[in-house]
């Protein structure tokens, strides 16, 4: 195994993200055209070659388009981005305090989507290789004291479904969405732990682990349908505060 250094995050890292939230805010419209290097060097208290390199970065995302003698352009994120802008669509406020609850309800959508997916492929593809790891979560999830514990237990239970499902662009895609997930779990997981009782994750549980593949999808139905709708109303009264 070759391994190297460990680096601290660049200052570059830290402009990109900047500039990238005010791309996603709607700060710097679609169309409008960024401030100078100059001008963002003096804003951000570096160097004109580390803005250089975060708008690079964020041209090379397809975000913004450089044009000779023109500077950078914005671009419509939603149309060029990928998972990685969720986080950074999910904050209302740049400390992260509020979030936004149409992302959290596109989130919850989108579980409730692939879930049953993901359920149906791991008990038609792995049923064996789950038995003592996907046991061992179901436990993890059963013995949760909290509702954020329950939540950071039934990921780890999903982890080994999505393992079991044998999708390298499922893996892909549930890692991006455990990113996003993780951060609203202090807003959402009392709400979705009661939507989701332990005897719902022990009904999916037999279903896949019996290599029926039917039933583990209408059983991870059952267990995330609940929050979806149970979260709707919060999410309506947050959309109107």
């Amino acid at each position: 195994m070759e391994l190297s250094a460990v680096t601290r995050r660049s200052v570059a890292d830290e402009v990109h993200d900047q500039l990238l939230n005010q791309l996603v805010s709607g700060a710097a419209p679609v169309g409008s055209r960024l401030p100078s290097e100059r001008k963002l060097a003096e804003a951000l208290g570096v160097s004109r070659p580390v803005v250089r390199e975060a708008i690079a970065r964020l041209a090379t995302s397809g975000h913004v388009e450089v044009r000779q003698g023109d500077g950078a352009i914005v671009n419509d994120v939603t149309r060029t981005g990928g998972l990685d802008l969720l986080p950074h669509l999910l904050v209302a406020v740049p400390d992260g305090a509020v979030v936004d609850p149409s992302v959290v309800r596109s989130v919850l959508e989108v579980r409730e989507y692939l879930g049953p997916w993901i359920a149906e492929k791991a008990a038609a593809r792995a049923a064996d290789a789950l038995a003592e790891p996907l046991t061992a979560a179901l436990a993890a999830v059963e013995a949760a004291p909290t509702g954020p514990a329950q939540q950071a237990a039934a990921l780890a239970y999903w982890e080994h479904l999505v393992r079991g499902a044998d999708s390298i662009a499922m893996t892909l895609i549930f890692n991006g969405m455990r990113r996003v997930y993780e951060p609203m779990l202090g807003i959402v997981a009392d709400a979705v732990a009661a939507a989701e009782p332990a005897d719902r994750y022990r009904a999916l549980t037999t279903a896949v682990l019996d290599g029926d593949a039917t039933a583990a999808r209408a059983a991870a139905t059952a267990v995330l349908g609940g929050a979806t709708g149970v979260l709707g109303g919060l999410l309506d009264r947050m959309e109107q505060s």
